[in-house]
């Protein structure tokens, strides 16, 4: 796994600890699972409009935004990076097609 989803997913268990009103991690934390996903829709909404708007930094910096959320999310599940990461490795190489039908079948 890079060192910055490393270093980030240390920092966002860690949050798990703090007070939400000295953390904004730990706000979303405190929020519960409908706060943590209705800030991931509006991340994923200002990254298609970022997207929309074909501004390069916009783009770079809104995706960084959904990242990480993302992240926030999976920490909140107790979900480690690099298992999303072993999924991409295992999809690399099989079209699309094929990676939607393997998953058809389990």
């Amino acid at each position: 796994m890079s060192d910055i989803l490393q270093k980030l997913n240390q920092v966002l268990n860690e949050r798990k600890q703090a007070d939400p009103d000295s953390s904004y991690v730990a706000s979303l934390y405190a929020g519960g699972t409908d706060k943590i996903l209705k800030k991931l829709g509006e991340e994923a909404t200002e990254t298609v409009i970022a997207g929309k708007g074909g501004k390069r930094d916009e783009i770079i910096y809104e995706t960084a935004d959904l990242w990480f959320h993302s992240l926030v999310l999976l920490a909140h599940n107790e979900i480690d990076p690099q298992l999303i990461l072993d999924e991409l490795d295992r999809r690399f190489g099989l079209s699309g097609h094929e990676e939607k039908a393997s998953r058809s079948k389990s």
